[in-house]
């Protein structure tokens, strides 16, 4: 990684969306593999979510060369009725076995109005809210419970001072007549790992108390993670000596929990455990179509007439807005898509360093060198 002084840039999305692709294909990925990875690293940056965008490059690359994830996989059977399956990454991409699952999903729901999808071994899924898109964008309900074991034992339960569970995000995601879908997403940590990665890096600090070293001192440190703050030396969220907090304490706690048995222990995927040195995803998902239940008409109704309703109350500060699911990630996205795509010097050092361990030509990382812009830092 560079130092975390150097200087912020902005890069166009399409040209970042390429440079991610191209270093994928570089490293063997097919050309529909490494477009997805350049696309959804992309659009997570996009979207405001960092954690989950291209700062994953250089470790993606780690594990895809330590043989932790593999190229071009299809997911495979396990269990099937006509509502339910669970299917097996195979430790492929998360953004090539990801969609798969989804598709078989909603192709069960669009039979008989509803199904259940459990993925397990999958290779890092990045931001679900993707895939709660990718229904939505068919018209369909999705719920998604995700959890991460191996090398994802990150967060503390509350009331404890050592890790023993994933971030485990929750996902769902609500589909709209007229306007984007309503997507909720997040960890069940008050920050996931990326963010902290990023707050490593030079990035947006971590809220006050985010984090709880061994001792049960809470701090903002990303040192306690990573169990090291220079830059120079390879990143293991294994050696740190503290621990991620959960959100809403015994709240957030609980729901990271109850993630850690619907998508690890049901889909046989496992919880998270300590001594597992490759890191497994697993997703249980919920898809609904909502004729089923209710005319199209009727829920879109009444969805639209809740919406009015919920952003209609007086904001608690002068000037503040209420905000639904969803608002917050389709304004980051049409700023930055207007005015590119910014990341912290030492992101783009590190997006720059894989591309020229690669091998990809140096004409063409300058290239893309010279379509970044410099931005104030912080």
């Amino acid at each position: 990684m560079a130092n975390i002084q150097d200087s912020a840039v902005s890069v166009p999305a399409e040209i970042l969306s390429r440079l991610v692709s191209d270093i994928f294909a570089a490293a063997g990925c097919s050309t529909g593999e490494a477009g997805r990875i350049g696309e959804y690293l992309t659009e997570s940056n996009l979207s405001g979510h960092e954690s989950h965008g291209v700062i994953r490059v250089p470790r993606y690359l780690h594990w895809l060369n330590e043989g932790k994830i593999t190229r071009d996989q299809e997911i495979t059977m396990v269990s099937e009725s006509d509502v339910l399956a669970v299917v097996d990454g195979n430790y492929g991409f998360g953004q090539t076995v990801g969609p798969q699952a989804v598709r078989l999903g909603m192709a069960k729901a669009a039979a008989g109005g509803l199904s259940l999808i459990g993925l397990r071994n999958s290779g890092h899924l990045g931001r679900i809210g993707d895939w709660a898109e990718m229904a939505a964008a068919q018209g369909l309900i999705s719920i998604h419970f995700v959890n991460t074991s191996g090398l994802g034992l990150l967060v503390a339960p509350f009331g404890g001072a050592e890790r023993r569970m994933s971030t485990n995000p929750v996902c769902i995601g609500i589909p709209r007549q007229d306007g984007p879908a309503m997507v909720l997403d997040f960890a069940t940590s008050i920050v996931a790992e990326g963010k902290v990665l990023n707050a490593l890096g030079g990035g947006k600090p971590l809220p006050e108390g985010s984090l709880i070293d061994g001792d049960g001192t809470l701090s903002t440190d990303p040192a306690l993670i990573y169990g090291t703050s220079d830059s120079t030396q390879p990143l293991d969220v294994r050696t740190g000596s503290g621990a991620i907090r959960a959100m809403g304490e015994h709240k957030g706690s609980g729901l990271a929990f109850m993630c850690e048995i619907l998508a690890g222990a049901l889909t046989g995927s496992g919880c998270s455990k300590p001594g597992v040195e490759q890191l497994a995803n697993a997703m249980l998902s919920i898809y609904i179509v909502p004729e089923f239940l209710a005319t199209a008409n009727a829920f879109a109704a009444e969805l639209e007439q809740y919406v009015r309703f919920f952003r209609s109350a007086r904001p608690a500060e002068e000037g503040g807005e209420v905000l639904c699911p969803g608002d917050a990630e389709e304004r980051s996205r049409a700023r930055r898509m207007a005015e590119g795509v910014p990341l912290p010097g030492s992101t783009w050092h590190s997006l720059l360093e894989a591309a020229q361990d690669v091998g990809m030509p140096a004409d063409k990382i300058e290239a893309v060198r010279g379509a970044a812009t410099s931005t104030p830092s912080g």
